[in-house]
């Protein structure tokens, strides 16, 4: 074996590390990145260490990542002097290098999940070692969870080790630990030197990322300052960007006398064995996280962290989900600066000032409080437990997100009302894709072809690069001869798939009716199959144009727009691949979409189809005054197809119609009131206000709720029927009748009171108090005026000069009589000399008429 492993700090935790998982078959181990936990220990679990010895065993060792997988299988290869594929072996989607001697084979979370799925029990697996389980990926957090089921159910015996690169420990061996206690913790301390933080802002501010857009200002710092360091320091350099995109704009800017690697999850194997030996040349590896504690880049003696790192984000309401670009943690932070002190002193440089720190997060947010939670519903279901209660998760899934996944799973068929696995469901699982993906691949063999079929769902499972433009049926075709590294990833992909679906299912599945599908000898068109399958992985996202020139409006009812220079311009459907929402925007953004016929689009959306009775009050623009339209509308999803008159609406829908008019446009406007209605319907609101129940409410409100407007409304079918109904007649039914309370109408709130002079007065019940408006010498001799609602409400009164003009307001008229005649006397009496203005009016006799009639 090769010496190297002696001088690997984690060797001293090994026999504790054995005892621990001998005496409690659990354990968690804590070693920094760069003490060997990745490698070291899973050679030493399966007995291969010299000088460590352990009982033999075959370890199955999990990585949250493809290339940390195959970086791990080819360090331990090395350290045994062996080429990968004999003891040590690596399996990914899509790659499998393994042999009949293999004893340590290292897996993704999603493989390993997968190999759950078939066999709980994992024959043949003596120990399973969970690594990086401190980055909080839902796939390791799940698989954890089906793992302690498992030993908990079926194979007691399986060792179980949870390694982290931090020493926040305590909730793992709570997780892991059982009745006897927490499982035991075993720590690794790494040879750590010491590392100089240069605090290093851009010298303006830049703007805060928004979606996976990241301010040019700051990427050009970012470069100046690996400029900067490159000149003040020795060593190779780690710089940390968000993703691949900031890696290629950053490796633009810089001119240095160095290497420049750029190290992420789809670079090239060549690229990832030089990020991961020390060259002849110095180095400058621009990488996203992957480099935190997955990898272990030697030669490092600087880091430039930019402070940003990518999460996924989830919106429910609109079916869009992604990547977005955040606040690095404070986490995170100190794992990146670890790594210029691994081997020798060194610094960090990082790109905002010190203060900001304040408002960082302290911690990562684990995925399964963010991300899209249908796969996970899906293996939770196909486990056997639809609502993961019974999982022994970190973190329990949002119950919102839950939701969303159950309803998604239900419209692929995957799960029944219960929420258990359909056939169709297992199915579905163990293409290893997104259910949706899952979905395209199954439905879309039967409809273009196993082959074309497994090429377009790699297409979306495996991520294009961006510079190949929008259009995914001219991404497909240049992919097709490309020999370049992704066209390599793609076509190991498309293999994969291919052998996952031998067969087609000839049942119409998951909404789509074939008896539609296009038919031809050698099946549709290229452009074709790539709309029809890219529409059956989403449906919602079928988009149709508003206008010549877009905008979009996708099924989900989210506006689309593509970005400028689109080759998807002037695409009447689209089938949309990829989208997301940038803060702020109304819009969606689409980034990869395919351009598709309204044919294809009824197809693949056949779930969403929908015709139904649309009846609905409407405002036609421009005009002010609103009526009831009914048609029947076909609609796919929130898409409108096609509408027609409907000549006997339902009745019900007609009233509800209705009564969103009269809610919109006010009771007062759309309904007729003349004189006497106005009048009543102020009288009840007098009474009410005054004396409460029995009295009816008859505001705008209260008139929408009551059922006074029956029988005319029910038998109304527009507009102008409501203005036909005699609102003081329906009035009229909602008099407290019961009781006799109405016969007391009259009594407590008359509409006209007889005065003096033996004129009958309307009262006015405008107001908040009732107003009597009268001439003043139609009052004589009136002490006075009658009270209100049984005596409760006095009535003012108005008095109008001979000519109706107001002269006195006055709610005591014998007090006015007293203090206030004689000044309203003295200046109306030159004016109207024809009329009577006598000295004491308490006595005079009450008129209408002038002194020279009477």
């Amino acid at each position: 074996m090769n010496p190297a492993w002696l001088e690997l700090p984690v060797r001293a935790a090994v026999p504790p590390l054995h005892e621990a998982l001998e005496a409690h078959g659990v354990a968690v181990l804590a070693a920094p990145p760069g003490t060997g936990k990745t490698t070291l220990v899973p050679l030493a679990l399966a007995g291969l260490v010299e000088g460590l010895p352990g009982p033999a065993r075959r370890v199955l060792v999990a990585e949250p990542r493809r290339l940390a997988v195959r970086a791990a299988a080819r360090r331990m290869a090395w350290l045994l002097g062996e080429p990968v594929g004999r003891r040590i072996g690596y399996t990914v989607r899509g790659e499998r290098r393994v042999g009949p001697d293999t004893v340590v084979e290292v897996v993704t979370t999603g493989v390993l999940l997968q190999r759950l799925q078939r066999d709980p029990e994992l024959g043949g697996v003596d120990a399973v070692v969970l690594d990086e389980c401190h980055e909080r990926h839902l796939d390791a957090d799940t698989a954890l969870a089906f793992l302690l089921d498992v030993r908990a159910t079926l194979r007691p015996e399986l060792r179980l080790l949870c390694a982290s690169a931090t020493s926040d420990t305590a909730a793992w061996a709570r997780l892991l630990g059982g009745e006897d206690g927490p499982a035991p913790v075993v720590e690794a301390h790494g040879v750590s030197y010491p590392v100089e933080v240069v605090w290093a802002p851009p010298a303006r501010a830049v703007r805060p990322p928004i979606g996976t857009r990241t301010d040019p200002a700051l990427l050009e710092h970012v470069a100046a300052t690996v400029r900067r360091a490159l000149g003040e320091r020795t060593g190779d350099l780690l710089c940390f960007l968000p993703g691949v995109g900031e890696i290629a704009r950053v490796a633009g800017m810089l001119t240095v006398e160095a290497e420049v690697l750029q190290l992420h999850g789809q670079a090239p194997q060549s690229v990832q064995d030089a990020a991961l030996t020390v060259g002849e040349r110095r180095r400058v590896i621009l990488a996203t996280s992957v480099a935190e504690s997955s990898l272990t880049v030697p030669g490092v003696r600087i880091v430039v962290d930019s402070g940003l790192a990518r999460e996924p984000r989830t919106d429910h309401a609109r079916g869009l989900a992604g990547l977005v670009t955040v606040r690095a943690s404070l986490a995170a932070g100190r794992q990146r600066a670890g790594r210029a002190g691994r081997e020798a002193p060194g610094a960090v440089y990082r790109c905002w000032a010190e203060v900001e720190d304040a408002r960082a997060p302290s911690f990562p947010t684990p995925e399964i409080a963010l991300a899209d939670l249908a796969g996970f519903a899906l293996q939770a279901a196909c486990w056997g437990d639809p609502d993961a209660h019974g999982l022994a998760l970190p973190d329990p899934p949002p119950g919102g997100a839950m939701a969303a996944a159950r309803h998604t799973l239900t419209a692929l068929g995957a799960v029944d009302e219960t929420g258990r696995a359909t056939e169709r469901g297992q199915k579905i699982a163990r293409t290893g894709l997104h259910p949706r993906l899952g979905r395209a691949l199954l439905d879309g063999t039967g409809l273009v072809g196993a082959r074309r079929a497994a090429e377009l769902v790699a297409l979306l499972s495996e991520e294009p690069p961006r510079a190949l433009g929008d259009d995914l049926l001219a991404v497909w075709r240049t992919v097709r001869g490309a020999r370049d590294p992704y066209a390599t990833r793609w076509q190991q992909e498309v293999r994969r798939l291919h052998n996952a679906t031998p067969g087609t299912d000839p049942r119409p599945t998951g909404g789509v009716d074939r008896s539609n599908a296009p038919r031809s000898a050698a099946g549709p068109s290229d452009a074709v199959a790539a709309g029809l399958v890219v529409a059956l992985a989403h449906p919602e996202r079928i988009a149709r144009a508003r206008g010549a020139d877009g905008p979009y409006l996708m099924a989900s009812g989210t506006a689309a727009e593509t970005g400028p220079g689109s080759a998807l311009g002037g695409a009447a459907w689209l089938a949309v691949a990829v989208a997301d929402r940038p803060a702020g925007s109304p819009s969606a953004r689409i980034q990869r979409a395919v351009a598709l016929d309204e044919e294809t689009a009824r197809l693949a959306g056949a779930s969403l189809l929908t015709e139904r009775a649309e009846v609905r009050w409407t405002v036609p623009p421009g005009a002010r005054r609103g009526d009831v339209a009914a048609r029947r509308v076909e609609e796919l999803g929130a898409i409108e197809l096609a509408a027609v008159p409907l000549a006997k609406p339902d009745r019900a829908l007609l009233r509800e119609a209705l009564l969103d008019g009269l809610a919109r446009e006010g009771v007062g406007t759309v309904l007729s009131w003349p004189e006497g209605a106005v009048a009543l319907r102020q009288r009840l609101a007098f009474l009410h206000r005054v004396l409460g129940s029995p009295w009816p409410d008859v505001s705008d409100e209260a008139l929408l709720r009551a059922d006074w407007l029956e029988p005319e409304l029910s038998r109304a079918r527009r507009r102008g029927d409501l203005e036909r109904i005699d609102t003081a007649a329906a009035l009229q039914r909602l008099l407290p009748w019961a009781g006799g309370e109405a016969g007391r109408l009259d009594e407590l709130a008359p509409e006209r009171i007889t005065v003096p002079s033996g004129s009958r007065i309307r009262v006015d019940y405008a107001d908040e108090r009732p107003v009597l408006a009268v001439k003043l010498q139609e009052l004589f001799g009136w002490q006075a005026a009658p009270a209100l609602a049984g005596g409760r409400v006095p009535l003012t009164v108005h008095l109008l000069s001979p000519a109706g003009r107001p002269a006195a307001v006055t709610g005591d008229l014998a007090s006015f009589w007293r203090e206030g005649y004689r000044a309203v006397r003295a200046e109306l009496r030159g004016r109207y000399p024809r009329h009577p203005w006598p000295e004491d009016p308490t006595t005079a006799e009450p008129t209408r008429r002038t002194n020279t009639r009477k």
